[in-house]
């Protein structure tokens, strides 16, 4: 077993604690573990809540000249060492290279909308409300914030909410997945150089104990969540129970409807992109295909082709698919082939047996496609997170849209057609938070606001954007009246009871 263990990173350096609880951290390409990783203690997290604690009050107050200043720093760094976080995320989550780049890509967006924060952070104001009087507002950060990232985007994630977070003037704790922590570390060390002042952003590594410190502790304002939706829900509950704001993003089962008059070769590249991206490994693949007859069996050929042509094996070697995060992740996933044959379901392409390019013992499934899913089956109805695209049959428009409406996630959806009424019909008519026309995996810009409706999103705000300003920022709202030495000092009218 490795003996190399990944310390948290607190005050701005590396932070054993007093926990000695350790958990493994694996190489997915290999099946081997490759170190292994401090899981803080309830002490331990609140080492770190008191260090950003202490160096808050100075960054709150440090000019918008400063901080931006300090983001562009970071910014600057993380572009040119992208190639470094990219081999990290290979290495533990097991996403190809490119998938690696495209996720600190999306990452780095959010950073430079953050460099240029300052201006949604303005607050307004009103003069001679009444005689003499005027009222304007501020905007101010909430202190230490915590930050709870998942493992399937370990650097993108925690880049969609630390940079508003430390623009705006607050502290930081970030708890990365124990699964793939590395990532963090490495971001933590990059905003050292970029002159960030120690406290502001630390890590703890831990798994249930750490995120409960952080729901329960006083002195973290607010929480900011991604993972599984019986998760999020855990998240929200015990955060806002404990007074905190709280944006908890949670789980999907994203569909795409494709309707009769769609480009179906251009169908099939994006069911194949976003089914079987990153392993199907994120909250925005598309996991379900509905066909609006007569194009589901011309469609299953196109898609079954592409799939012929992806290789799977180690992300370092130019595959187009690597392995799944753990072996009992890989068999959670394996394991709904059979719930679909046993519910009358048909499976077209079996990822079970695939020759990966890499090595015996990795945590492999290849593509699989599966047609005529049962909406009653569990294949359709939980969230897979895994390279398995499922493929309804409907008859019409209207019935796709009620199949979509009907699923209790929210998070995203896309529609396929040359048709621009039905296009503009749909993004009117779904109860989804994110939609794509034509394109299959709609997650905004930065400069958007990315989350979902219904159970793939608790609390009211969503990540980034001028969403994430008013999620870390209080507004403060002040009357004023100077009496006017002109006049004699005299009150020139305000009433005195408003």
């Amino acid at each position: 077993m490795a003996k190399d263990i990944l310390e948290h990173w607190v005050g701005g350096a590396a932070f054993a604690g007093a926990s000695t609880r350790t958990s493994p951290v694996y190489d997915p390409a290999q099946g081997v573990v490759q170190k292994q990783v401090r899981l803080a203690s309830t002490a331990d997290v609140d080492v770190a809540v008191q260090a950003a604690k202490a160096a808050f009050p100075a960054w709150a107050d440090a000019s918008w000249a400063k901080r931006q200043t300090v983001m562009f720093a970071f910014r600057e760094i993380l572009n040119a060492r992208k190639g470094e976080l990219a081999a990290i995320l290979t290495s533990e989550h097991g996403k190809v290279t490119s998938d690696a780049l495209g996720e600190v890509a999306r990452g780095l967006e959010v950073v430079e909308f953050a460099c240029n924060i300052a201006h949604l952070a303005k607050g307004e104001y009103s003069e001679n409300v009444s005689t003499g009087v005027d009222v304007y507002s501020l905007r101010q950060p909430l202190g230490v914030v915590g930050i709870i990232s998942p493992f399937n985007f370990p650097a993108m994630v925690p880049l969609w909410f630390f940079p508003p977070a430390i623009a705006t003037g607050n502290a930081v704790v970030l708890k990365p997945s124990e699964k793939d922590p590395s990532a963090a570390i490495w971001l933590a060390e990059r905003w050292k150089e970029a002159g960030l002042p120690d406290g502001i952003f630390n890590v703890v590594n831990g798994d249930k104990e750490s995120v409960d410190a952080l729901l329960e502790h006083p002195d973290v304002a607010s929480i900011s969540f991604v993972g599984s939706t019986p998760i999020a829900r855990y998240v929200y509950e015990n955060g806002t129970k404990a007074g905190k704001r709280v944006q908890a993003l949670g789980g999907a089962k994203n569909h795409m409807l494709v309707l009769p008059d769609a480009d179906l070769d251009l169908v099939a590249d994006s069911a194949v992109n976003a089914g079987f991206g990153s392993a199907g490994e994120r909250c925005m693949a598309i996991s379900v295909v509905v066909a609006v007859e007569p194009v589901a069996d011309e469609l299953i050929a196109k898609i079954t082709s592409r799939m012929s042509g992806l290789t799977v094996g180690d992300g370092t070697r130019g595959c187009d698919m690597g392995p799944l995060i753990t072996k009992e992740h890989r068999d959670k996933v394996a394991g709904y082939l059979d719930v679909a044959v046993a519910d009358g379901a048909s499976v077209v392409v079996d990822g079970r047996g695939v020759a990966a390019d890499g090595a015996a013992d990795g945590f492999w499934l290849g593509p699989t496609l599966i047609d005529k899913v049962p909406t009653s089956s569990r294949v359709y109805t939980e969230e897979i997170f895994g390279p398995v695209l499922s493929i309804v049959r409907v008859a019409s428009y209207d019935e796709g849209v009620a199949l979509i409406n009907a699923s209790p996630y929210g998070n995203g959806t896309a529609i396929f057609t040359n048709d621009g009424g039905a296009a503009r019909r749909f993004q009117h008519e779904v109860t989804v938070g994110m939609i794509g026309i034509n394109v299959p995996i709609p997650v905004p810009v930065g400069y958007f606001s990315f989350g979902g409706w219904k159970d793939s999103l608790f609390g009211d705000t969503k990540a980034y954007g001028a969403e994430a300003v008013h999620f870390f920022t209080r507004e403060k709202a002040v009357t004023s009246r100077w009496l006017d030495p002109s006049h004699g000092g005299i009150n020139l009218g305000f009433p005195q009871n408003g």
